[in-house]
């Protein structure tokens, strides 16, 4: 087994290049047999093997910086540089994390979860390398998905203006997480068919390597030439010289003799350059070739030989609750568009698309655009339903603010992965959008207690015509809860409450309030009631309510699966600050101020104090200051 053998790139470069083949085939063995058990991003791995060997095998990791966008395609890296052990730990609790880690090991150069970013980092670290007079690679792996964000574009238009020593490489598999769309999608798929040009520019390669020592104005000849017959031949004029990179390929990304000669051509060029790499997301492993959306991002095991993934029995996931309530609605009323950032399945859009597939907008990885374009749509007089995880709402900030709000339009937020999220970590933590949405003016925010309550709240937003609003709700299943046939829209603003007591108050939101009543059912065992608020709307805050139980002196504490430091809590407090109003004590249980790594939800909840045995203690507490004081 070579794979053994390989501890460190230093490893790798020992073996011939004749047994990368092999290597690339117990890689892939090794990331099937692994991600089985442990769940993962198969496909995009399985798809680089061969890119990450030729790349570690050519260049010098840590001195030459390597930078993967996104980073969820790392999983090959990581093994080429020493983690091979730690696979059996993948995205769990204090174990291997799904995505690039700086502090895993030193051949992690840049961290990201959210795509489109690598081109940008690469320039930095270009400039830097050059202001310190320093001589190292810089190598940004970006995949044809990614290219559509506008960050990217960005980065691409700045790269070709400063001209700096770096290398793009496009790994274009045709695939983000789901199909790509646009403009640049339907234009690389126009060079990967241009047979024409490619069959003409190798055999001019061919023609210019068999004259001997070519220069001075002969040598020039042939560069023009060469670049003549390339706008000649190809398509739009090859878009990526246009914009200043010297480009090479499409090369087969799984021929490594391929790729190691283009990369060191590459490497002869004076200036940015940027590889076109061919792949198949998924590469060997028939199931994940066959159907790479699904095997984008596996969250639990699968049977090897079936391809069967195991899916928990149990209650529908509010995704997939939301996207059927959307059918439902949109049955009804035709002003209801949707639109994803290049999420539609994720977003549990798939069904809507192909009943309504002209009223689906996949935009691509383009959550600004996205937001726009949602207003413009709730300007003319659509019911836009923006779908995205909360995540990558952040992506949006400027346009939420700015377009939306300040225009006070009827965009619906359908934020999805609102909380903890698991095993993709830190990167992927919605615990920001209530601190980041509530401040905005115009903006309704509410959220949930099970999967019968979405409905209602969709149903809500939908009715709603006075400005933007925003349903957010969590990567797990719902309750298993009866489902009303009829959806009522809810009262803005309006909280209920769903379980009487006296001795303290737990003013609780989504799947909090279920914490808050396995909590005060624990305390019940011990003589203390505890009244459990499901306060629903974050924003406009229940002021009725609010001012009744401040009357009422009895200790209060927020419950709330997101950042303390602007969330419920900190609109709670506002409140009570700006009105002169008081109650005993408020006391606020959320996510503390640091950023929480891969785990489970359940793990994640349990480090963070929210479970019920922690939110019991911190209620039993309360309840004893109470007493003491009444006597």
């Amino acid at each position: 087994m070579l794979l053994e053998l390989i501890d460190s790139p230093t490893d790798l470069k020992k073996l011939a290049l004749p047994e990368l083949p092999q290597l690339a085939e117990e890689i892939r063995q090794f990331l099937i047999q692994k991600l089985s058990a442990t769940g993962g991003h198969l496909a995009p791995n399985l798809g680089v093997v061969e890119l990450t060997l030729a790349l570690h095998y050519l260049y010098d990791s840590p001195e030459d910086k390597f930078i993967f966008d996104v980073g969820h395609q790392a999983y090959v890296h990581k093994m080429l540089t020493g983690r091979q052990g730690r696979f059996d730990t993948l995205r769990q609790k204090d174990g291997l994390c799904g995505f690039v880690k700086r502090n895993e090991s030193e051949h992690d150069v840049w961290e990201a979860g959210h795509s489109s970013t690598s081109l940008s980092a690469a320039m930095g670290m270009a400039l830097a390398r050059d202001l310190k007079g320093e001589s190292n690679k810089v190598i940004a792996i970006i995949g044809d998905g990614a290219l559509t964000g506008g960050m990217a574009l960005e980065a691409l238009n700045h790269i070709g203006h400063e001209k700096r020593k770096l290398m793009v490489v496009l790994n274009d598999n045709e695939m983000s997480i789901a199909p790509n769309v646009g403009a640049i999608h339907n234009y690389l798929g126009k060079v990967r068919s241009e047979k024409i040009y490619r069959k003409a520019k190798d055999e001019l390669d061919w023609l210019l390597r068999k004259v001997p020592a070519i220069g001075g104005k002969l040598a020039r000849t042939a560069d023009r030439v060469k670049d003549s017959l390339k706008y000649l031949v190809a398509p739009d004029g090859m878009l990526f010289e246009e914009f200043g990179l010297k480009y090479f390929g499409p090369v087969d990304g799984h021929d490594v003799n391929k790729l190691l000669e283009t990369f060191k051509q590459a490497d002869n060029v004076d200036g940015p350059v940027l590889v076109h790499v061919l792949t198949v997301k998924g590469k060997g492993y028939s199931p994940a070739e066959a159907d790479s959306h699904t095997w984008h991002g596996i969250t639990g095991s699968y049977k090897i030989e079936s391809g069967q993934v195991v899916k928990p029995v149990g209650p529908p996931m509010y995704t997939e609750v939301f996207g059927n309530t959307l059918i439902e609605l949109a049955e009804r009323d035709k002003r209801i568009v949707a639109i994803t950032p290049a999420m539609p399945g994720g977003s549990g859009l798939l069904k809507f698309a192909k009943q309504f597939p002209n009223r689906m907008f996949d935009v691509g990885i383009a959550e600004q655009h996205a937001a726009t374009m949602s207003a413009a749509l709730a300007m003319e007089g659509m019911k836009p339903v923006f779908a995205v995880y909360s995540t990558f709402l952040q992506r949006a900030y400027d346009q939420v603010v700015h377009d939306i709000c300040r225009q006070n339009l009827n965009v619906i937020f359908a934020i999805d992965r609102a909380g903890f999220v698991g095993a993709d970590g830190e990167t992927h933590q919605g615990v920001y959008d209530i601190a980041f949405l509530r401040h905005i003016p115009n903006m309704v925010l509410m959220m949930p207690k099970d999967e019968n309550e979405l409905r209602n709240m969709l149903a809500t937003a939908i009715h709603y015509d006075d400005g933007p609003i925003a349903v957010r709700y969590p990567r797990i299943a719902g309750t298993g809860v009866a489902i009303d046939e009829t959806m009522t829209p809810l009262e803005i603003g309006s909280w209920e409450t769903v379980r009487e007591g006296d001795y303290a108050a737990v003013l609780a939101i989504g799947p909090m309030v279920q914490v808050a009543e396995d909590a005060a059912e624990l305390l019940k065992r011990e003589g203390i009631n505890i009244r459990v608020v499901n306060a629903r709307f974050v924003k406009p805050l229940d002021e009725k309510m609010l001012l009744a139980l401040a009357k009422e002196r009895i200790p209060l504490l927020v419950l709330e699966e997101g950042a303390v430091q602007g969330g419920l809590g900190s609109a709670i407090l506002e409140y009570y600050a700006l009105h002169g109003s008081q109650p005993v004590s408020i006391h606020i249980a959320g996510v503390p101020d640091v950023f929480v790594e891969h785990a489970t939800i359940k793990e994640q909840r349990a480090e963070s104090g929210l479970t019920a045995e922690a939110v019991a203690k911190q209620l039993a507490s309360l309840a004893v200051r109470k007493r003491q004081k009444a006597t």
